[in-house]
């Protein structure tokens, strides 16, 4: 991707706060960083300060998701992770510990990693019945679990 291709984002930072950036080119995540040290109890949650301001701009949004290595290795997860254009307060991680010890959080640590992608707006139009689709209103586990799943649908689908 050329330079000029690039979304610029404006950003600010406290005085002890690290720079968002990409760990390798190519990353589609900017590691996020811990502003404050703290000790996160096993299922509590709490949001982390980076320190860290942003103009996202227009139709476009960062959307905050989890470093694989702490959810691996600590059990982290993060919540709660849409950074609307709109907003100009500090960028929190919000995350949980769902392991059974306790996980400390050191000023400086990576804790998450934003991507920021072009959204579109849209307007919703009230209507008495949306189009038909083959899936229907087939929710939660209505694919199945295993390939052997789709084979037996179709079979009984040839059969009916």
């Amino acid at each position: 991707m050329r330079k000029e291709d690039k979304v610029i984002i404006k950003f600010k930072k406290e005085k002890e706060a690290i720079e968002p950036g990409y760990a390798h080119d190519g990353d589609a995540g900017l590691d996020l960083y811990s502003n404050e040290s703290l000790v996160l109890k096993p299922m509590h949650r709490t949001a982390i300060k980076t320190g860290i301001y942003l103009e996202i701009p227009k139709r476009c949004v960062g959307l905050i998701w989890d470093k694989s290595g702490l959810a691996l290795k600590y059990g982290v997860k993060v919540i709660g992770g849409v950074v609307d254009s709109s907003y100009r307060g500090e960028v929190k991680v919000v995350i949980v510990n769902l392991s059974s010890k306790n996980l400390k959080i050191e000023k400086g640590m990576k804790v998450a990693q934003m991507l920021i992608q072009k959204v579109e707006s849209v307007k919703l139009n009230n209507v008495k019945k949306i189009n038909e689709t083959k899936r229907g209103e087939k929710s939660f586990g209505s694919t199945g679990l295993k390939k052997e799943d789709d084979i037996k649908k179709i079979k009984e689908e040839i059969i009916s």
